[in-house]
């Protein structure tokens, strides 16, 4: 019965009509809500090529095991607007047969995403059951000197191949999951040679280590301990590390305190938040299982992330661009909803706030910390400035931090004045839709260099009050020509 479902399915993908065209009813319902402000425009958005900095991630991952096709989604990748992406080397595809690498499948990945305007930057990852080493997430990290011997010359070819395109390598995503949180020492040596092998061979390669699974303090320093003994507690550019929480403003605790003890081992090293996101349906087998996820809430999630990250001035990474293809079930991550078949259907909401955030917040805008406020909210409300590179502050964002994001569309009208800022001509930006409204000068006063704002619309997404001149818009026209990009055959 299921083989005959399965086939009853395939059968119906296959003779949809070649011009079928699929929309998003989500996204034409959040496109029907918003603030009751006059619409202005719409934010005028770039392709990554023509982005020169910028310090968002997106996650093309599981390419090693198959689970997506990157040339069914490559041109998606471009239109976000972020600068890399992250990608795993897959050893055991690679090296299907001892001593014999066949790259041919990473090259074109490589190639592929350098050729919409976004370095990748590569995940050393997961073992080869070649060398009786697991190649699914959590395995044993290997011990051994034939599987460690096999590995560093696998990382030696690697490295070789790519080090003219590729200048990130991460080693390891998420070691410090199962009976490997108890064996930080064997994550050490294996971060260890790693290291030691990529920089004979590229010495100006950038170093991301752990990859950890949330933010385990204790873990984190026993690897560092374990490089301190032997003189190398200074190998690393990066601590990366992965922040599921229901509540995306609650893991900044736990981001601080693994900041400082980063800092107390070699304080040149900086964070990364390499890999985290958002269901958009109520899973059952990956991160953040416990919650009945929405498209919706998706988005808010996601973006709320993003502006954590961004004010903690951490380069953040979003997982992932697509729905990925687990053994088991079709996994819900993506910002772009796949088929069985692993094309895409449609961009979610949630591809519109990755892309506004990526464009407004590129390489220009500096985050100048959190600001006071008083509001006659019973909600908390986050409140997170942004500068130039000069050090003027020229907006903000606010969204309510205080629960999980909802699916609800309807905004709550809040009077608040924010300490410390002074806006001449500021509009308000809605980030998942990227629309721009008028903030009409009864919405917002300077009063001795506080900003008092009354019936201000917010949620439980960000949403931004900017100078007007630092906004580039598009016109109204742009917000049909949506609806008809957003076709997928």
């Amino acid at each position: 019965m299921r083989k005959l479902l399965l086939s009853s399915l395939l059968c119906l993908a296959f003779v949809l009509p070649a011009g079928a065209q699929h929309w998003s009813l989500t996204w034409e319902k959040i496109n029907a809500a918003g603030p009751r402000l006059k619409q202005i425009g719409v934010l005028a958005t770039r392709h990554s090529k023509d982005i020169t900095a910028s310090a968002w991630s997106v996650g093309c991952e599981t390419l090693d095991r198959d689970y997506a096709v990157f040339d069914n989604y490559k041109d998606y990748l471009g239109g976000l607007g972020v600068k890399s992406a992250r990608i795993q080397s897959g050893w055991a595809k690679c090296e299907q047969k001892k001593g014999k690498y066949d790259f041919k499948w990473l090259d074109e990945i490589v190639s592929g995403i350098r050729g919409q305007g976004v370095q990748p930057w590569m995940c050393l990852c997961y073992g080869n059951p070649l060398y009786g080493a697991n190649k699914t997430l959590g395995s044993r990290i290997f011990t051994d000197k034939e599987t460690m011997d096999a590995w560093l010359k696998y990382v030696e070819a690697t490295v070789k191949r790519y080090k003219d395109v590729v200048t990130e390598w991460e080693i390891w995503n998420e070691p410090n999951l199962r009976d490997n949180a108890k064996h930080p020492e064997a994550y050490a040596a294996l971060l260890l040679n790693t290291v030691e092998t990529i920089k004979r061979i590229q010495p100006e390669a950038v170093i991301v280590g752990f990859g950890l699974s949330r933010m385990p303090v204790d873990f984190t320093s026993s690897v560092f301990e374990y490089l301190k003994e032997r003189g190398k507690a200074d190998i690393l550019d990066y601590v990366s590390f992965h922040p599921y929480f229901e509540n995306p403003d609650d893991a900044v605790p736990e981001i601080m305190a693994l900041k400082e003890c980063v800092e107390s081992y070699d304080p040149t090293v900086k964070l990364f938040q390499g890999e985290c996101g958002c269901p958009s349906i109520l899973e059952w087998g990956h991160a953040l299982r416990y919650y009945e996820w929405t498209e919706y809430s998706q988005a808010k999630w996601n973006a709320r992330r993003m502006a954590n990250d961004w004010t903690l001035g951490i380069r953040s990474s979003i997982f992932t661009l697509v729905d990925l293809q687990y053994p088991n079930m079709l996994q819900s991550f993506g910002l772009v909803r796949m088929n069985l078949l692993k094309k895409p259907v449609y961009r979610r909401p949630s591809y519109y706030g990755v892309r506004h955030m990526a464009n407004v917040l590129d390489g220009s805008a500096i985050p100048a910390g959190m600001l006071d406020y008083k509001a006659n909210s019973h909600r908390e409300i986050s409140v997170s400035s942004i500068s130039d590179r000069d050090g003027k502050v020229y907006g903000m964002m606010l969204w309510f931090s205080d629960r999980i994001p909802d699916d609800g569309l309807d905004f709550d009208i809040v009077d608040i004045t924010v300490n410390g800022i002074d806006l001449k001509d500021p509009v308000y930006l809605e980030i998942i839709t990227g629309r721009v409204y008028e903030l009409p000068k009864y919405y917002g006063r300077n009063i001795n260099g506080n900003m008092k704002m009354g019936d201000l619309p917010l949620w439980d997404s960000p949403v931004m009050v900017i100078e007007r001149s630092h906004v580039p818009r598009g016109d109204m026209a742009r917000a049909a020509a949506d609806k008809t990009t957003d076709v997928f055959n």
